[in-house]
C-alpha cells in the first residue's frame, strides 16, 4: 500500500537546505502627526510662550520707562535715574508721598512677619500636637482665610476698628493687626506640612536621651522646622509688599499708605508718570529680592535632603 504523502513520480524532492519564505510584515499603522502622542508639544510650548509674552512684556515697558529722561510715557528720551533720585521734585527720594509710602511698606513687611510667622509656628505645633474635634475645628479655621474673599475681609476688619474697638485707629496699627490676622495662616499651614513630614520619632529620641521639653524644642524641633519657618516667613514678607485691600481699606492718610494703594489711587486719578513706574519698580525688586533669598535660603537650610530646586522654589511660592 502505497502512503499518502509520497511523492508523485517525476516530481523533484524538495532541497532540505532551502530557507524558508520569511513571513509577511505586520502592516504599518499610519498615525495622523496630531494623533501621536510622542509628538513635540508645538501647540503648549508656542501657548506658554505666549502667555510669558503677554504678562511680562507690559512690566518690562513700565520698568524701562521708569528709566526714560522726559515724562513721555511712549517716546524714549534717554536712560536716567531721575525719577529714583535725581529730580529734586519728583523723584521717589524727594517726593515725600512717594518716599514715605516706600518706608511704610517695607515698615508693614517687618512687623507683619515678625508678628505672624511665631504665632503661626505656634498655631502649627498646637493644632499637630492637640488631638481632639477642637484641633480640628481651629484647622479648618485656618484654612478659611483662602477662601474668604481678602474684600469681605477688609471690610470686616475696617468695621472692628470702626465700632468694636474704636481704640485701634485706623493707620499703622490697624493695618499691621489686619495683615497679621490674614497672613497668619501662611506660617501655620506651611510649618504643619512639616511637622507631618518629620513625624514624631527625633523628639520621642531626645526624650528617650533625657533632654526636656525646653531642650527638644530648641535643639530638635526648631532645627527641623527651620526651613518650613523661613519659606513662610518669605512668604508673609512678600505678601505684604503687593498687599492692596486691607491697607487701602484701614489705613487713614498719606503718611501710613503704602507703595500699592499710592500706584492705585495716583494712576487711577490721571496723575500718573514716570515716577509711579519707579515706585512700582521699587515694589517689584523688592519682591524678586525676597524671593532670590527665600530660594537661597531654603536650599541651604535643605542642603542635606533630597530635593530640587524646583521643588525650593515651589515651597517658597506658597506650595510647600
Amino acid at each position: 500500500m502505497t502512503a499518502t504523502n509520497a511523492a508523485a513520480p517525476g516530481a523533484s524532492a524538495p532541497d532540505a537546505t532551502a530557507t524558508p519564505a520569511p513571513a509577511a510584515a505586520p502592516a504599518r499603522v499610519s498615525r495622523m502627526p496630531w494623533r501621536n502622542p510622542w509628538r513635540h508639544p508645538w501647540f503648549l510650548e508656542g501657548f506658554t510662550w505666549l502667555y510669558l509674552v503677554w504678562s511680562l512684556v507690559p512690566i518690562a515697558i513700565a520698568v524701562l520707562f521708569s528709566f526714560n529722561n522726559g515724562r513721555s510715557q511712549s517716546a524714549w528720551q534717554g536712560f536716567s535715574w531721575r525719577w529714583y533720585f535725581s529730580d529734586p521734585v519728583n523723584s521717589v527720594l524727594h517726593n515725600p508721598q512717594l518716599h514715605a509710602a516706600v518706608i511704610q511698606t517695607v515698615r508693614l513687611s517687618v512687623l507683619t512677619t515678625v508678628i505672624a510667622v511665631p504665632l503661626g509656628v505656634a498655631f502649627a505645633l498646637g493644632i499637630n500636637r492637640w488631638r481632639g474635634p477642637v484641633p480640628g475645628t481651629f484647622n479648618f479655621v485656618m484654612i478659611l482665610s483662602y477662601v474668604i474673599p481678602e474684600l469681605i475681609f477688609g471690610v470686616s476688619m475696617f468695621f472692628v476698628f470702626t465700632t468694636l474697638f474704636s481704640t485701634v485707629h485706623l493707620g499703622t496699627t490697624a493695618e499691621v493687626l489686619g495683615l497679621v490676622t490674614w497672613n497668619v495662616s501662611w506660617p501655620a499651614i506651611v510649618v504643619q506640612a512639616r511637622l507631618v513630614t518629620i513625624g514624631r520619632q527625633y523628639e520621642e529620641a531626645a526624650a528617650d536621651l533625657g533632654a526636656n521639653p525646653f531642650q527638644v524644642m530648641r535643639r530638635v524641633m526648631l532645627p527641623l522646622l527651620a526651613p518650613a519657618i523661613f519659606a513662610s516667613a518669605v512668604l508673609v514678607f512678600s505678601g505684604v509688599i503687593d498687599d492692596f485691600v486691607i491697607v487701602d481699606l484701614l489705613s487713614s492718610s498719606a503718611g501710613n499708605t503704602p507703595m500699592s494703594v499710592i500706584i492705585y489711587s495716583t494712576q487711577h486719578g490721571g496723575n500718573g508718570g514716570p515716577a509711579l513706574n519707579a515706585l512700582g519698580s521699587i515694589m517689584l525688586a523688592m519682591s524678586l529680592v525676597i524671593v532670590l533669598i527665600g530660594y537661597v535660603g531654603y536650599r541651604l537650610l535643605t542642603r542635606g535632603e533630597r530635593g530640587s530646586g524646583l521643588a525650593a522654589l515651589t515651597s517658597i511660592v506658597g506650595e510647600g
